[in-house]
């Protein structure tokens, strides 16, 4: 299951379940401005950050 981190691994700014945030395969996670500043690349393992797809339940 995919791990929904709750802030920006780079800011730490909040990236709730229901929000905007992207993520590399091993789910680093970023806000959208600083994703935007990195080119979409995963400082931590230089893969490609996507968006998120958003959570509505708790499971």
């Amino acid at each position: 299951m995919l791990e929904m981190k709750s802030a920006c691994e780079k800011c730490e700014a909040p990236t709730p379940k229901d929000g905007a945030a992207e993520i590399c395969s091993f789910e680093c996670t970023f806000c959208p401005p600083c994703a935007e500043t990195m080119g979409h690349v995963c400082p931590n393992c230089g893969g490609e950050l996507l968006a998120r797809p958003k959570r509505t339940l708790d499971v």
